[in-house]
């Protein structure tokens, strides 16, 4: 079904995007003069301009020790990135290197799709296999072969205004979820927006939902769920993390929250005008930069009861269609070495995916606790968006809009989306 999607997008949907809308840099000017070879590298927008600055001088060093290979690199929105891919797939038009979320729904969509190229003759070449964790490498030889190189390892944590807590007589981060929802009403009786959360993209909402899931129906059960194994129709764990969305979105959401974007929730959080919000490590950077009181940020995990992190890897990919593979493969060893990640770690992640990645003792204090409730979890829940296939996510997040809305009831919302993936496997 997936690869019949993506073909029949990429046979009616193309349309010469060589550019698309993304925005191209390379690294200095004096560095990215010249080149034999150009590989044009498609990746997220960065969250904060340091992630930007430090990417651009990554290219600049590289291309200075290798002055015939030129790096250009187009950013592009979230969705936008996605849709983009979609539309190239397998094409010309697309890049020579992509980044991508490493979860079957998003990586595996691409794979799937023909578009990735295998990569074992590079992780021979390269010892990439003795470079990285095997927890890591799971998600890059989960297809069979090698697919992508990892590139972070993404942890998503509650991040909260100390002050706000303090204000509502909040006195410990919840460590439940009972905890943590009588938190919240606490804020919300003190005259404070509880929680940060921009409705219009899809995926920031869907957050608090497969935190709900994973609360309810446990780490096996949610697995089997969210892996489609397990049917969501008349669960009632389904039920209940439903019901909690729509308790979450009518009383402790900030309001017009619907038709907001993540980065307008994100500067609720950072201007004062929320008390939490649910981001990853990649947030730190951004509130800081954005002017947050690093002294006044707390963090706390999602508090699941299952000992599990919510979170993510995120890698980098060849594609098939590429026409200098080798060229590629040598600015992906440059990129993912322990000198790189040394150097630069806490910008892109807290968790180093590098084994000989040496622990930056500069890191920003939150990104070291982010780092150190990673060493004690006793493994990940993946994002919804990164376990469904496209079509299947769509839905999800079709009815838990609905569910917010007020057009769907929370008791009827596992049974919808179950009827739909039923008629669509």
């Amino acid at each position: 079904m997936r690869i019949r999607t993506l073909a029949a997008v990429a046979l009616t949907a193309l349309l010469a995007l060589t550019g698309c809308t993304g925005k191209a840099i390379g690294g200095d000017d004096d560095a990215a003069a010249g080149g034999d070879v150009t590989l044009d590298w498609w990746i997220v927008t960065q969250t904060s301009d340091t992630g930007t600055a430090t990417l651009k001088s990554i290219i600049a060093d590289f291309q200075r020790a290798n002055p015939t290979i030129k790096i250009n690199v187009q950013f592009r929105g979230v969705d936008a990135h996605k849709d983009a891919l979609r539309t190239t797939a397998g094409s010309s038009s697309g890049p020579d290197i992509y980044y991508n979320w490493a979860g079957p729904g998003l990586g595996g969509e691409m794979v799937d799709a023909g578009v990735s190229l295998d990569l074992t003759k590079y992780y021979e070449q390269y010892k990439w296999t003795e470079r990285f964790n095997e927890s890591t490498l799971k998600a890059y030889k989960q297809y069979g072969g090698y697919h992508g190189v990892p590139w972070t390892q993404r942890t998503e944590v509650v991040y909260y205004h100390k002050d706000q807590f303090a204000k509502a007589g909040v006195t410990a981060p919840p460590t439940t979820y009972g905890e943590w929802t009588a938190a919240a009403q606490k804020l919300k009786s003190a005259g404070l927006t509880p929680i940060a959360m921009g409705g219009k993209d899809n995926w920031h909402v869907m957050r608090l939902l497969d935190t709900f899931i994973e609360t309810n129906c446990g780490a096996e059960k949610g697995d089997q769920l969210n892996t489609r194994k397990a049917s969501w129709a008349g669960e009632p764990c389904v039920d209940e993390s439903f019901a909690q969305l729509k308790t979450w979105s009518d009383n402790y959401f900030n309001k017009g929250f619907a038709g907001l974007a993540q980065t307008q929730a994100a500067a609720l959080f950072t201007s004062g005008k929320a008390a939490m919000a649910l981001e990853g490590d990649w947030f730190t950077p951004q509130a800081i930069e954005a002017g947050a009181d690093p002294e006044n940020i707390g963090v706390f995990p999602l508090p699941t009861g299952t000992g599990r992190l919510y979170g993510f890897s995120e890698g980098q990919y060849l594609a098939k269609a590429g026409q200098h593979p080798d060229q590629a493969a040598k600015f992906l060893d440059y990129l993912s070495s322990a000198e790189v990640e040394s150097k630069n770690l806490g910008v892109f992640a807290a968790i180093p995916v590098n084994k000989d990645t040496k622990p930056a003792t500069a890191q920003q204090p939150l990104n070291i606790q982010i780092a150190e409730l990673t060493k004690s979890a006793k493994g990940f829940f993946l994002n919804n968006d990164q376990n469904f296939p496209t079509d299947v996510t769509t839905e999800y997040w079709r009815i838990q809009n609905a569910v917010t809305a007020g057009s769907i009831k929370p008791d009827d919302a596992g049974e919808q989306l179950q009827k739909f993936i039923d008629s669509h496997r």
